[in-house]
């Protein structure tokens, strides 16, 4: 695969948006490092274009044909290379040069079949995929898990659509868009991909823990009783250092600034890094029981999961958001070892090299509650991610939940990277 082109403008009228995107996005096409027919198209907007999506669409379908498939949401901000739009009229784009028997587009019109045919290309078979969810639809939680079903590796990544006014999704196949235009709003929608295509994903928290790890050993639906056998309630004003018998608009304050993070029972115990990892599903307190002594969170427990009391935290997130980003950078060019070579399948690699590969475009999605502002400026949060990997093609969206693996989360970023052998780009 070659770079994809990607682009990005803000503008209050959005055929002038879309007229510069178009003109960066054909003079990247016009080099020789960039695809110059890319046949996937990954389009976000901000809220408010959300009206106009389905003629900014039709316009860009007929200004790039041979951008064959289209699929993108909405989102109150979108994410570009070293940049951030967040509230204002705006919208990216990266045009993926994916091969079109490596992927195919889904939703609710078109859901994923295993191993259907599709435009007469051989049986797909679904490896991973890129998720865009409409956070009004009902039982989304259990719709993520059957997706995730269907791929082999069980991994899904993206977000659930932010938006103040509508909520849509893109996923138009060319000459097969209906009555609907190629945009849709409810369930699930987004592009599967099939194992040859090379990606990388990373899940970055920016909340820290602030006391230990304990297991739910008592709890009622949402509720959380008993922590390690000690009421929930006792628990969380100890790790507080609060008592609701004194200040108690103090203490109230104290509550709100903070989460929970659960971890099924499965999952690896925590290590001791002072940063969460992608088991942790961080969920608001949503209430206190004080004649139960227990603290009720913004999702269902079950007895075994664990949980760690946290808060938000700047320096946490930055040095989380650095991590993933070295962790990303470690996998495509790991250090050379003696004993152990890596190759793609089918690789001319010689015996004992390590191949390299280098990013050929990055999808990321962030939570609504982060971005520039929680990070200390504007775009601060891109330029992180821009100072790590370098100069890459990127696209994205601030969104209401992020996804990864089958998981919903919150406060977080997924960063998911295309990759290919730098000998073959």
């Amino acid at each position: 695969m070659k770079l994809f082109p990607s682009a990005h403008a803000t503008h209050p009228q959005w055929p002038m948006a879309a007229a510069l995107v178009l003109a960066q996005l054909q003079a990247q096409m016009a080099l020789p490092q960039y695809a110059s027919r890319p046949s996937l198209g990954l389009l976000y907007i901000t809220d408010h274009y959300a009206d106009d999506a389905a003629a900014l669409l039709r316009y860009l379908a007929l200004q790039l044909p041979s951008v064959m498939d289209w699929s993108g949401t909405v989102g109150v901000g979108v994410v570009g290379s070293n940049v951030e739009y967040f509230d204002e009229p705006a919208l990216s784009i990266m045009l993926c040069d994916v091969p079109p028997a490596q992927y195919r587009l889904f939703s609710g019109v078109a859901p994923l079949q295993h191993g259907a045919r599709h435009a007469g290309l051989a049986p797909f078979a679904a490896h991973t995929a890129l998720v865009h969810a409409d956070g009004h639809t009902p039982d989304l939680a259990e719709l993520l898990l059957e997706m995730a079903g269907r791929t082999a590796s069980g991994y899904l990544f993206g977000g659930v659509t932010a938006s103040r006014g509508a909520s849509v999704a893109f996923a138009r196949h060319a000459g097969n868009e209906g009555a609907t235009g190629g945009v849709l709003s409810g369930g699930l929608s987004g592009v599967a991909f099939a194992e040859p295509v090379d990606l990388l994903s990373r899940v970055t928290q920016d909340s820290q823990p602030i006391g230990p790890q304990a297991v739910i050993t008592e709890a009622q639906g949402n509720l959380v009783l008993r922590l390690d056998g000690q009421p929930a309630l006792d628990v969380l004003l100890q790790t507080l250092r609060i008592n609701l018998d004194g200040d108690a608009q103090q203490a109230l304050r104290s509550v709100r600034a903070t989460l929970a993070g659960l971890t099924d029972a499965h999952a690896p115990a925590q290590q001791r890094t002072g940063h969460f990892g992608a088991d942790t599903r961080v969920r608001h307190i949503v209430g206190l029981d004080v004649a139960r002594r227990g603290v009720a969170l913004a999702e269902q427990v079950e007895l075994g999961m664990r949980l760690t009391f946290c808060q938000r935290h700047v320096g946490a997130a930055r040095a989380d958001l650095m991590r993933i980003c070295a962790e990303i950078r470690e996998e495509l060019a790991p250090e050379p070892q003696a004993h152990q070579t890596r190759h793609a399948p089918g690789s001319m690699a010689d015996a004992g090299a390590t191949p390299l590969r280098r990013i050929c475009g990055a999808v990321y999605v962030s939570c609504s509650g982060r971005g520039g502002r929680h990070f200390g400026g504007p775009s601060a949060e891109l330029q992180i991610v821009r100072h790590a990997l370098g100069d890459v093609p990127l696209a994205g969206f601030f969104a209401s939940g992020e996804i990864a693996g089958h998981w919903l989360y919150g406060y977080t970023g997924v960063l998911t990277v295309f990759s290919d052998f730098a000998a073959e780009l």
